[in-house]
């Protein structure tokens, strides 16, 4: 199956929710909130900084339940283009 290629909107709804995560992540290391949610600490600086515009769902469930973020304050965060 080919994956379709990502639009704009995609991209920039990915580094929405990639500084989000940031943001709530605070002063925590990345390689602390990264083992907490049982993903590499690479895998979470992707996310941040937008290279992963697309997670899946349970890294982002596993990051919110760490970082004390709700499911709904991020899929507002996904919500606003479709709007648009």
């Amino acid at each position: 199956m080919v994956r379709p290629p990502l639009t704009e909107v995609d991209r920039e709804r990915g580094h929405r929710l990639g500084a989000t995560l940031r943001q709530a992540r605070g002063t925590r290391s990345m390689a602390e909130v990264a083992a907490a949610a049982g993903l590499s600490a690479e895998t979470l600086r992707k996310i941040e900084t937008g290279r992963v515009p697309t997670p899946a769902f349970f890294t982002i469930a596993a990051l919110a339940q760490v970082l004390g973020v709700s499911l709904d304050v991020l899929a507002e965060i996904s919500a606003a283009d479709r709007a648009a």
